[in-house]
């Protein structure tokens, strides 16, 4: 059973690593042009980088906190499953929390640095 669990665990963190990278590199190809035009005026490329970052960490961190509400409310259905563990164990829940932080950091590294190494004449003419 608790390698059930476990299976879909690495699963659901599988699925929000490739969902958060999408969507981010989603959004970052759609506002190349934006990066060139803030890249000509004068931003820095890690203010482009930190700006990607700051997407996919905010994107995690709204879904986190859906998360641990609806969590901390219907954890009474799960009792019957958790030996040994309490059913609102703090550790778990900051550890599942900083998993899911590390996720959104590492998906959204791909997308950043394609946005940091943006050339300005190139973003400008693609539109």
């Amino acid at each position: 059973m608790a390698w059930l669990f476990l299976s879909f665990a690495g699963s659901a963190v599988l699925l929000a690593a490739i969902g958060t990278y999408g969507v981010v590199s989603f959004s970052t190809a759609q506002r190349m042009y934006e990066m060139g035009v803030r890249i000509a005026l004068g931003a820095t490329r890690q203010k482009l980088f930190a700006m990607v970052l700051k997407l996919s960490l905010r994107l995690v961190l709204i879904g986190l906190a859906i998360g641990v509400f609806l969590c901390v409310v219907g954890t009474w259905t799960l009792r019957s499953f958790l030996y040994g563990v309490s059913v609102r164990d703090p550790l778990i829940f900051v550890g599942v929390a900083v998993l899911l932080i590390c996720v959104a950091i590492l998906a959204g590294l791909v997308p950043a640095r394609r946005a940091a190494q943006v050339d300005p004449m190139m973003a400008l003419r693609a539109e």
